[in-house]
This record gives C-alpha cells, structure tokens and sequence, in this order.
C-alpha cells in the first residue's frame, strides 16, 4: 500500500545493503557460508525486500525470530533456507516441514515435542542445535557439570526419529565489547562450543554440515569462529564502529519533513513541561515525527537533526506525532524543507549514545506508519506501508 501523505519515511538503500553483504564476504572467504539475519522485519529495514536483495546476491541463509516470520517470507516467494532462532509450538511442525523452514532446537523437551510430531506425520523436520555457551539465554546448558549431560541431550537431538540436525550453534554475549575481560569471555564461549562439537559429533559418529557462532563483533574481531557460517546482523545493516573501519554504509536513511515554522519570542516555553525556553527570537520548525513513530522520547532536548544548512537541534519534549527543531539562522530550510532523522548524514549511532541504547532499537523502532521506500540504483523501486487500509 502507498500512502497519499508526504509526512515521515525510510529509505531503504539496496545499493548498500548489497555492498555490504560483498565487503563482509570478502573479508569471511569463499569457503564460509553467508547468514543473513531479517528477524524484526530485517530490524525495521523490511524483511521481503532485504530478503529478496540477499537471495540474489547469493547469500546461503536466513534466520527469523518466529515461524510467523518465516511464513512471511515464504509467502512472498522467498526460496532460500529459514533458520527459526525462537520457539515455535509443536502444532506448528507439520507447516515447517511443509514451507521447508529449519527449527532451531534448544533443550530435550523440545526435541522429543518435534520428533513425537514427525512421527505422526511420517515425515523429516531439518533442525539446528542450540548450546547455551555462556549467553544464558536458549539453548542446551553444557558448562562446568552439566557438560556430559548436555552432550548426552544434544546427541540424543541428533539421533531422534523425524529430525535430521543438519547445525549446531551458539551465540556470543560480549564479543562486541572491547576489553580483555571480554575477549577472555568469548574465547572461553568459543572453546566450550568447540569442545562441545566434538563430544556431540564423536557420539553420534557424523560431522554436522554447518557449525556457526559468529555475529557481527566476531565476524570482524575473531576470524577463528568464522567456522561453516557467520550471521552478522548489525554489520550488514552498517551500522556500529565495525562498520565504519569496513567501509560499510548505512542502509536505512530516516526522513521528514517541515510541516510548520514559527517566531517565537524569548522566554517561549516550547511543548510539554516546558523543558526548554527561548532565549532569544527563536524561529521554531515542527516536524511530523514522534514517539509513535520511533523518535524516543527518551532523545527529548538532547539530540540534532540535519538539514540542507546543517544540524538542527531539537528542542522541548518529543510528541507523540510531532517534535520541534531550532531552525535560527536557517533561513532557507523552510515549509516542505527535507529533514534526516538519521543516515547517511546524521549518525545513527550518535544518536543511539545520546538514548543510551544501541542503533538496532532506533531501526526497530521506527513504526508501521512509517513507509519504507527502497531504491536501487538511485531510483525508487517498491515502497511500502504497513497499515491496512
């Protein structure tokens, strides 16, 4: 659906997700596997069309939260293989095997649910396991005692009737922080998924075909966990300080517009609570975007946003449909006057420092009422709007 009203919008630029995924391929090896992961609608950026972008360039996998998720894909004639890296209910199993969508398998209880349902329908659920190394989260306990009965779970996974556990992985908790204490952390994460491949595979006597741990901070500081598969999320995004020594670009570019300008005298308390009063004439934009549509509140009288005459500071409390930027001595930038939230121009990660959050919460953010429009090739070639009509 395409909306009839210029307010606030993404632009999702395929040229540099594309050139994304070939720099982190360059630096992986041919030899190693491509994980794109699109879970959260590709963190906001738009799961069918990213996905479709990374089917193409070649990329061996995808990974999603739910089998919601992964249906959406399918539906949209995405062929490529979909790893569910959350939980899907038991009812669930005949239609992953139907639509050929790989489960990720995180304790016995859910492996023998899985493999009960396969017996029933007589047929193969494609599954990968997970370990739990050190994130404590999902995933097969193995640390310290629990190891043998973990191997023990793991491999019983292996060896059910109607699963056929093509990979096994973990997933890092700090291997994007810098610090000794962190890289102790993830090596220590990478030696117990090692060891644990080992156990798992001497037990059931076969090598699983992909082995895959590494995410966006050990896709580029340890090469040593590349394995079969790296599944960087951020990085492919181009987001973070890895992505700024790759030469990777942002892909999404978040924009509005000036919908209103007013003078204001000195001493004007500006929106609710009156945070911020004018100090002098002030000429006062306001803009169409709010808290409802991803501008956390959070952000409220701390952060810029950039015009054609350079950064804008917003001023007073964020709205829930609208926030107010400084526009002194930018004349030009007037009704109409294109505004960046954030891109290629404003810095997504700046402005995740000033919330306190990371740069994936501002992307996931950004609501359905937003539309997203992707271009190629510096053309506009699908957009999209979430709400029905």
């Amino acid at each position: 659906m395409e909306s009839t009203l210029v307010r606030t919008w993404a632009e999702i630029d395929l040229d540099a997700l594309t050139h994304n995924y070939k720099k982190i391929c360059e630096k992986i090896g041919k030899d190693v596997k491509f994980l794109g992961v699109v879970k959260a609608d590709a963190y906001g950026h738009g799961a069918v069309v990213v996905a479709e972008t990374l089917e193409k360039a070649g990329a061996a996998y995808l990974a999603v939260s739910s089998i919601d998720e992964a249906m959406e894909l399918r539906l949209n004639g995405i062929k490529m293989p979909i790893l569910i890296l959350g939980h899907t209910p038991k009812e669930q199993v005949e239609r992953l095997i139907k639509y050929d969508i790989t489960q990720a398998v995180s304790c016995e209880a859910k492996a023998l649910e899985y493999s009960a349902e396969c017996e029933k329908l007589g047929k193969t659920l494609k599954i990968h396991i997970k370990v739990d190394t050190g994130m404590s989260r999902l995933g097969y306990i193995c640390a310290g005692d629990y190891f043998s009965i973990g191997i023990g779970g793991m491999a019983n996974a292996c060896t059910l009737p109607g699963l056929d556990a093509e990979g096994i992985f973990t997933h890092f908790a700090v291997s994007d922080e810098e610090g000794e204490a962190a890289e102790e952390y993830t090596k220590k994460q990478f030696e117990l998924f090692m060891r644990v491949i080992n156990g798992v595979e001497e037990a059931v006597g076969r090598r699983f075909k992909i082995r895959h741990c590494a995410n966006t901070g050990a896709t580029y500081k340890y090469p040593e966990t590349y394995l079969d598969m790296v599944r960087p999320g951020l990085l492919l995004y181009g987001y973070g300080e890895y992505a700024k020594k790759m030469g990777l670009e942002p892909v999404m570019s978040l924009k509005t517009n000036v919908s209103t300008v007013k003078i204001y005298p000195a001493g004007t308390a500006i929106s609710y609570g009156g945070i911020y009063v004018t100090d002098k004439q002030t000429r006062m934009g306001v803009i169409p975007y709010g808290y409802a549509d991803g501008f956390l509140r959070s952000l409220s009288n701390k952060c810029s946003l950039y015009t054609e005459e350079g950064s804008a500071e917003q001023r007073g409390k964020i709205c829930m449909d609208m926030a107010m930027i400084d526009l002194t001595g930018k004349e030009k930038v007037d009704v109409g006057s294109e505004i960046e939230i954030f891109g290629k121009h404003n810095d997504i990660d700046a402005m995740a420092a000033i919330a306190g959050t990371i740069p994936y919460e501002l992307t996931c953010a950004v609501s359905k009422r937003v539309p997203r429009v992707y271009i190629k090739n510096g053309e506009v070639i699908e957009k999209e709007l979430m709400l029905r009509m």
